[in-house]
């Protein structure tokens, strides 16, 4: 029983341009969402508590990054193996592979979850200390990360069910449930920090309870549903094939995020060989990076969504021309968003700093950004193919070499020699530009040996 949900999207029929925009808009509001719930707690923490509270959210950031880009990869990786077997299901009209991929998947990414949370409580000194959090900033760090850690089993119980829903063709359920989430967070960071007089403590409490809501609501939501995607607790089962074959697509998804977070430390080393003023700028203008990051990454998920569908219904004559919609979507959001920001960045990065000679640093990072966005949708869409037919261990590898090993190569290379802003950041354009072009290849490459399989 496959039964369609009125909030379904039908990825194996119909226009590609319309389902495909219609799929990513909700999941572009859900992202941003996100970004802008996250920028809640670092400006709660610092309007209203203390510069200690701000400076303890901020030091964790990268250790964050690194392990809810996990558990994100983990979603990713259900969706895609859910997409498939709901349209292998069409043609072999049996239902027993998806439910042995929902139930793997959400014992896979709970002890996933789990395990992330035990590293952060036992390890959380130790790695704060390695990447050299200050000493006036090292036991509010601490307690923000162990705290915040409690809620990963949550989180990755909500990034399986997005996938598993997301697989469905449902993108708006994920949205309303992170909505009303992240207004309980909001409210729960001013009643803990304002009327509890906590700090990064309050702060990471009311995030821990946010992310738990969303997750008993996904929870709640699939143990309703009444097609193939329906969790029933009584019927958990463990299938070993189910579970290596989300992790072997999750896990390399969830280690480039991880990746690109190491890579990114190099950058800012180089960054802060400049004065104050250049670093406050370019800091500022940073905070464009992951609006736009996230328009476009709405559309990369829809690429490996309709892919998988599509290639488990053997719908082949729809693969290629998922990936084409996909990469023509997610390159217009990066060109329009870029051209908006060289448009309006001063206005932008008005909204982060007061000073003059700031904004205009952060003007430099932004003349060279504002053309390099779209440049990287050939870069993550290709993957993102790739992934819809099964493949990322390739990619994430190309990743790692063209994205992050490029990166460091190019600090102590190109930027060592002239040591400019420019120099810097022009590291971005190419490294996408090159990672794309290899990505494409081998997207290529999978693609035909895809077809060859099928017609065989």
């Amino acid at each position: 029983m496959s039964g369609k949900g009125k909030n379904a999207i039908d990825m194996t029929g119909g226009s590609l341009w319309k389902n495909i925009l219609v799929f990513s808009l909700p999941l572009m509001m859900t992202q941003m969402l996100e970004v802008l719930f996250n920028l809640s707690d670092v400006a709660i923490a610092g309007k209203y508590a203390d510069y200690i509270a701000l400076g303890a959210v901020g030091s964790t950031a990268l250790l964050v990054s690194l392990f809810t880009g996990i558990l994100i990869g983990m979603g990713a990786g259900v969706n895609v193996r859910t997409a498939h077997q709901l349209g292998a299901e069409k043609t072999s009209g049996s239902s027993e592979t998806v439910a042995r991929t929902v139930y793997s998947g959400l014992i896979v990414c709970l002890i996933i979850g789990i395990i992330l949370c035990l590293v952060c409580n036992i390890f959380a000194r130790p790695m704060l200390e390695t990447l050299k959090t200050k000493d006036e900033l090292i036991e509010s760090a601490v307690l923000y990360l162990k705290i915040y850690a409690l809620g990963m089993p949550a989180m990755a119980v909500y990034n399986f069910g997005n996938g598993v829903l997301s697989a469905a063709g449902d993108t708006k359920r994920p949205l309303l449930y992170l909505t009303v989430s992240g207004i309980l967070n909001v409210i729960l960071n001013l009643f803990f920090v304002i009327k509890c007089h906590m700090a990064a403590d309050g702060v990471a409490i009311a995030s821990v309870i946010a992310q738990v809501l969303s997750a008993v609501m996904i929870t709640v939501h699939l143990c309703r549903r009444n097609d193939d995607c329906r969790l029933s607790f009584s019927k958990l089962r463990f299938n070993g094939q189910s579970a290596s074959r989300v992790l072997m697509l999750g896990i390399p998804t969830g280690l480039q995020h991880a990746i690109f977070a190491v890579a990114n430390m190099f950058v800012q080393a180089g960054l802060n060989t400049f004065d104050a003023v250049t670093v406050s700028g370019n800091s500022a203008s940073v905070n464009a990076d992951e609006l736009i990051f996230n328009t476009q990454a709405a559309f990369y998920t829809a690429c490996s969504s309709f892919i998988s569908r599509n290639w488990g219904a053997g719908r082949k004559e729809r693969i290629l021309k998922s990936y084409i919609v996909s990469l023509a979507y997610s390159f217009a959001a990066g060109a329009i968003c870029g051209v908006l920001l060289l448009g309006f960045g001063r206005e932008f990065l008005s909204i982060f700093a007061n000073e003059q000679a700031v904004i205009e640093a952060g003007m430099q990072r932004i003349k060279i950004m504002c053309f390099s966005y779209g440049v990287g949708a050939f870069m993550d869409c290709s993957i993102a193919a790739a992934r819809g037919l099964g493949k990322s261990i390739v990619p994430m590898i190309i990743v790692v070499l063209g994205s992050c090993v490029f990166r460091v190569v190019w600090i102590y290379t190109v930027f060592a020699f002239y040591k400019t802003i420019p120099s810097l950041y022009l590291l971005y354009f190419f490294s996408w530009a090159i990672t794309g072009a290899a990505e494409t290849l081998y997207f290529r490459r999978v693609y035909r040996q895809c077809m060859a399989g099928m017609l065989a």
